[in-house]
C-alpha cells in the first residue's frame, strides 16, 4: 500500500479492548480513514481491539483507508448478524426504557450465575467458540501479514508467567486474536507455541512500548473503551464488578504511560540523549459521558441498532478530535499525562472537578 501524496502527518494507533464497545473504535477508525490525511505507521491493539486492527490490516492491503472502511463494515455486521442466534439478548422492559445492557435477560443472568462456580472447561468441554469460527471465515490472516506499510502489534497474557507476549504482524494468525481476545472466564485458555494465553488486557490494553522502535511516527493515539475516572463509589455487587474490570484493564495502560512521561522528561531535561530515544506526543480519542453509562453487560450486546450507535459516538469523538487537536500532531502532547491522575485527558480532569464541585454525588450507570 503506497503512501499518497496527500498523508500529511503519521501516527500510531492504540486500540483498547471492550467486547461489543469495540463497535466505539469502529467508528473512530471510519472517521479517521475517510479523512485520509492521517498515514498509520503502526497499530498496537488488545482483544476486540485486536480483531479492529487484523480487519484493518486486511482492508488496507486490499484497497487502503477505502479497504480498511469496508472491511470493518462487513466485520461488525457479520458480528450483529452471528450474534442474533445467542440467547444473549436484551429484556423487553430494557428495550422499552431504551437501557442497552443485558442485566435484566434471562440468559445473562445464568450466564453470569454459572461462571461464578464453574469453568469453562466444565461449561465449554468442547470448547466451542462462535466468534473463532466468524473471524476466521472473515480475515485472511495472510493478506493481514501482507500489510507491510503498518506495523500491527497485538498483545496477550502468558498463563503462566503472568507477562504480555506481543505478536507482530508476520505472526498474526487466528489463535493469535483468539488469545489476545481470550477471557478466562468464558474461554478455555489458547495455546501458541506450547504456552497458554488468556486476553491481553490484563498486562496490555494496549501496549504501547513497540511504538519507540518505529520510525517515522511519534505521535500515538489511544483509542480508550475503559472509563479511567468513574465518579462516585460502587455500591452493588454488579457496580462494584464493572468498576474493578475497568481499574483492571486500564491499569497497565496507566503504567505506559507514566514510563513514556519519564522518559520525555528525561529527554527534555538532556538526560537521554534523543539519537537513544525520541519523545513520544500521546492523544486520546474517547467519548466519557457516553460510553460510561454504559454497564458491563452491554458488552455483550451485538444488536446492530447498538452497533451502529457506538460506531456513530466514535465517529463523532474522532471528528471533535480532530477539528481540535490534528494540528497538535508532531507538536505536543494532547493528553495531561503529568496530572494527579495520571493518563486522564483534560476534559477527565475538568469532569473530575465538576463532579466534586457538585458535591461528589455518584454517577450511576444508566439507559442511554
Amino acid at each position: 500500500m503506497p503512501r499518497k501524496p496527500h498523508h500529511e502527518k503519521t501516527i500510531n494507533l492504540a486500540l483498547q479492548g471492550g467486547g461489543a464497545h469495540g463497535a466505539f473504535t469502529w467508528g473512530v477508525l471510519d472517521r479517521l480513514f475517510e479523512d485520509d490525511r492521517l498515514w498509520v505507521t503502526g497499530v498496537s491493539g488488545t482483544s476486540a481491539g485486536a480483531m479492529n486492527a487484523v480487519v484493518m490490516a486486511q482492508g488496507m492491503a486490499e484497497n487502503s483507508a477505502a479497504g480498511a472502511r469496508q472491511a470493518l463494515y462487513r466485520f461488525w455486521e457479520a458480528v450483529s448478524a452471528a450474534g442474533q442466534r445467542s440467547p444473549l439478548q436484551r429484556n423487553p422492559i430494557n428495550i422499552l426504557f431504551g437501557d442497552w445492557t443485558l442485566d435484566n435477560s434471562p440468559a445473562y443472568m445464568m450466564f453470569d450465575m454459572m461462571n461464578r462456580f464453574a469453568s469453562p472447561y466444565d461449561l465449554n468441554p468442547l470448547n466451542i467458540n462462535p466468534l473463532r469460527e466468524l473471524v476466521g471465515e472473515l480475515v485472511d490472516f495472510s493478506k493481514v501479514r501482507q500489510c507491510f506499510e503498518t506495523d500491527l502489534f497485538i498483545s496477550a497474557t502468558n498463563v503462566e508467567t503472568g507477562r504480555v507476549r506481543v505478536f507482530h504482524r508476520e505472526e498474526m494468525t487466528l489463535d493469535v486474536v483468539m488469545a489476545s481476545a481470550c477471557l478466562p472466564q468464558m474461554f478455555q485458555a489458547v495455546e501458541i507455541d506450547g504456552e497458554p494465553y488468556w486476553d491481553g488486557g490484563y498486562m496490555g490494553n494496549p501496549v504501547l512500548f513497540p511504538f519507540y522502535e518505529l520510525p517515522g511516527a511519534h505521535d500515538t493515539v489511544v483509542v480508550q473503551i475503559n472509563p479511567v475516572f468513574r465518579p462516585g463509589v460502587p455500591k452493588t455487587a454488579r457496580e462494584i464488578q464493572n468498576r474493578v474490570n475497568e481499574i483492571t484493564f486500564n491499569s497497565s495502560l496507566m503504567k505506559e504511560l507514566r514510563t513514556i512521561d519519564f522518559v520525555t522528561r528525561m529527554v527534555e531535561e538532556g538526560r537521554l540523549q534523543r539519537c537513544h530515544m525520541q519523545p513520544m506526543h500521546v492523544h486520546m480519542i474517547e467519548a466519557r459521558k457516553k460510553m460510561r453509562p454504559l454497564g458491563v453487560s452491554s458488552k455483550l450486546n451485538t444488536e446492530w441498532r447498538f452497533l451502529t450507535h457506538l460506531r456513530d459516538i466514535g465517529r463523532d469523538a474522532a471528528d471533535k478530535w480532530l477539528a481540535k487537536h490534528y494540528n497538535d500532531i508532531g507538536k505536543r502532547t494532547t493528553m495531561d499525562v503529568r496530572g494527579l491522575f495520571g493518563g486522564l485527558t483534560v476534559e477527565e480532569l475538568e469532569d473530575r472537578n465538576e463532579h466534586l464541585e457538585a458535591g461528589g454525588q455518584t454517577n450511576q450507570a444508566g439507559p442511554e
